[in-house]
């Protein structure tokens, strides 16, 4: 009985984003409540009823999206464009520490829809996370040195430039077809890897992130990257004065940034992250 209240649930999602307007265009009615906190949080679900309906439908149906594990260098979560739509556009998603490939995917569910011809490239840090064995990292983190983790960064940017030169000649792309976008010790290597480049990529986004050492990277600095960054403002995990102090960064070496610092948010990507961050990438790849 549970199952076919299940399968019934799935087919009504599947009508409503199927024969009715998109969700995301339908208007939800403003409900007036007594303005507690409790009502506030009831508002903010409510208003994000349509992405959340339609992100449970794709998890739902996973299986659609040629959600495939394949082999460069590193071991990547692939999703590609649906139909057999051509490639024309890359977009790299790097993991934060202790996560993987699969995990960051997860921001394609709802982007891909928005990007019929773009692939979601989503590898493995190269090293097992000591704290979380089933996991991997970009670099280690278990000395609090940062001569160390410089050394730890640099051996990571040349795995990740080597899989990125992989991943070109594989989908015939260069830099100008390719985001870097990462969360947290992604968003640090995107940064690092978006702006030390021969070429500049169409655009870096970066979630939750800092950069690793200033004066390296302005030592390395070879092109300017337009860059989106975006932050909590509770974020305790990698404090949201680190996002600061990047637009400082990016501002005294005349490279192009914009900042957005989400309210009541901790160390995560929301769902107005997201969207924030889908309208950027959307104006880069000249979709509308």
């Amino acid at each position: 009985m549970n199952c076919k209240r299940t399968l019934n649930c799935i087919s009504l999602l599947e009508y409503l984003l199927l024969v009715s307007p998109p969700l995301n265009n339908v208007p939800i009615p403003k409900i007036r409540t007594t303005p507690t906190a409790i009502n506030k949080v009831i508002d903010n679900i409510l208003t994000n009823i349509p992405e959340i309906i339609y992100v449970l439908y794709v998890f739902l149906k996973i299986k659609k999206h040629k959600f495939l594990t394949m082999t460069f260098c590193l071991n990547s979560t692939i999703i590609r464009p649906d139909n057999n739509e051509k490639i024309k556009n890359a977009i790299i998603l790097l993991h934060g520490y202790g996560g993987d490939g699969k995990d960051i995917s997860m921001l394609s569910l709802n982007w891909k829809r928005h990007l019929p011809n773009t692939i979601f490239i989503c590898p493995n840090g190269h090293e097992i996370c000591p704290v979380n064995p089933s996991g991997f990292q970009w670099f280690d983190l278990t000395q609090d040195d940062p001569n160390y983790i410089l050394e730890q960064t640099m051996n990571a940017e040349k795995k990740l430039n080597q899989f990125i030169e992989e991943i070109k000649d594989e989908f015939s792309l260069d830099n100008k077809k390719i985001c870097l976008s990462g969360f947290s010790q992604g968003c640090m290597m995107a940064l690092n890897l978006g702006l030390t480049s021969n070429s500049e990529y169409k655009c870096i986004v970066g979630f939750s992130g800092k950069i690793i050492n200033q004066e390296n990277l302005k030592s390395r600095l070879k092109v300017s990257t337009n860059t989106l960054l975006i932050h909590g403002e509770l974020d305790q995990v990698v404090p949201a004065n680190f996002m600061l102090e990047a637009k400082d960064f990016f501002i005294r070496n005349n490279i192009r940034i914009e900042t957005h610092l989400i309210k009541n948010c901790d160390h995560h990507i929301p769902i107005e992250a997201s969207s924030i961050a889908l309208k950027y990438i959307l104006k880069k790849f000249n979709i509308f």
